[in-house]
This record gives C-alpha cells, structure tokens and sequence, in this order.
C-alpha cells in the first residue's frame, strides 16, 4: 500500500484511472436506468413510483460508504500516517454529501406517494439527515485544517472516525425502532426483490460507485495539484526573501 502514497507515483495511475472509471460508470448507469425506467416493470403494491429505486438506493449505498471511506482513510492517516490518506478523505467528503442528499430527496419523492407523507422522523431518515450534516461538518474541519499543518490535520480524521458510529445506526434503524421505512431487501447472501428489479438495481450501483470513484480520484488529483502549487509559492517567496 505504501507504495501507492508516493504522490507521483499516484498521479500516474490516476490519470488514467480516472476517465477509465468515469466513462464505463456513465455507461452503466445510464443504461440500467433506462433499464429500470422504461423497461422494468412496475410494482404491483407501489406501482410506477417504484422506479425511483434505481436511484434512491444506490445513492443511500453510496452516502454510507462514502463515510465508511473517510473513517478508514482517518483510521490510516492517524495510525500509519499515509501521506495520501487525509487527501483521500477530503475528497470523498463532498461527492459522499451529494449522494446522501441524492438519497434523501429520492427518499422523500418516494415517501410522498408510498406513505403518504415527504418526511418522518423515524429511525433511518433521521440517521441519514444526521449522516449529511456530518459531511457538511467533516468539510469545513478539513477546509479549516488544510493549512493549519500536522497538528491541524488529525481533527478531521479524528471527527471522521467519531462520525462513523452513525453508520451502524442508519443500517440497523430499520429493525431497532418501529419505522414507516421498509427493512432491508437484500442482505449478504439472499434477496427479497425480483431478478427484474434487483439486476438494473446491481448494475445502478456499480455504474454509480464507479462514477463516485472517479469524481474522488479527480479531486484528489485537484487537491495535490493545489498543494504543490502553494508549495512553489512558498519556495519562491523564500527565495526572494
């Protein structure tokens, strides 16, 4: 893993890898969609509206994983001080915020038609409100401590690690209160959800983790670009001192 912290050395996979993982998940997602969309069909207790699984899904999948992400790149950068491990949570940071409130708009979308209602504060829509306003609060520590040096620096992983304990939380939520939202419908090993609904739902994901990689890898690439830049000003600015 070492190996890969060496930012030049990053830089030249990334280059590649990123538009690599950007196209094929545009690809994908965009045929299960039309997939999901035109070609499903519908379900026979919530009808049309159930087509906004295709996207509410992935995205809830992908808000929770973003911050699984952040706390083992926190996890890194505090134990093993990978040099590259903080950059990656920052850059997980924002895509991670617009997919959990992909996820709650979607939710909310759905909930209108299926409950009757935009919102409840039940267990899991709460979490996962919680779960975006973490994002918000994990981006400004990082954008505070970008140039607050080392010290500065474990904050955010140490607010990234902390924040993790609410992703336990938003999975269980559903079978730990009494909730309006459904449990889950596939666990490891089995599905309660039809071939025709679950493959372009599988597919979804896919193409947008591959998309969400992407956009990381690019920031990242943006964030080291950043500080290399303000390292050649400050060099110049001793040089002329």
């Amino acid at each position: 893993m070492h190996g890969f912290a060496n930012p030049a050395r990053f830089l030249r996979i990334a280059r590649w890898l990123m538009p690599l993982l950007m196209v094929s998940g545009v690809v994908l997602a965009a045929a299960s969609l039309a997939w999901g969309l035109f070609f499903a069909p519908a379900e026979g207790l919530q009808g049309e509206t159930v087509r906004i699984l295709y996207i509410h899904v992935p995205s809830a999948w992908l808000g929770m994983g973003g911050w699984t992400a952040i706390a083992v790149a926190s996890l890194t950068e505090l134990v093993w001080r990978h040099p590259l491990a903080g950059i990656a949570a920052r850059a997980v940071a924002v895509p991670g915020a617009v997919f959990t409130a992909v996820c709650l708009v979607t939710g909310s979308l759905w909930g209108r038609p299926a409950w009757g209602t935009w919102w409840v504060w039940d267990g899991r829509l709460t979490s996962m409100l919680v779960l975006l306003f973490l994002y918000f609060g994990y981006a400004a520590l990082a954008q505070a401590a970008s140039g607050a040096g080392q010290g500065g620096s474990r904050v955010p992983a140490v607010f990234g690690l902390i924040g993790a304990v609410n992703i336990p939380i938003i999975h269980y939520s559903v079978l730990w209160w009494n909730s309006l939202h459904q449990p889950p419908s596939i666990s490891v090993g089995k599905s309660a959800m039809a071939v025709d609904f679950l493959v372009p739902l599988l597919i979804a994901t896919v193409g947008f983790s591959l998309i969400f990689g992407g956009v990381v890898l690019a920031r990242m690439r943006a964030i080291l670009a950043d500080i290399q830049a303000e390292a050649r000003l400050r060099r110049k600015a001793g040089a002329a001192a």
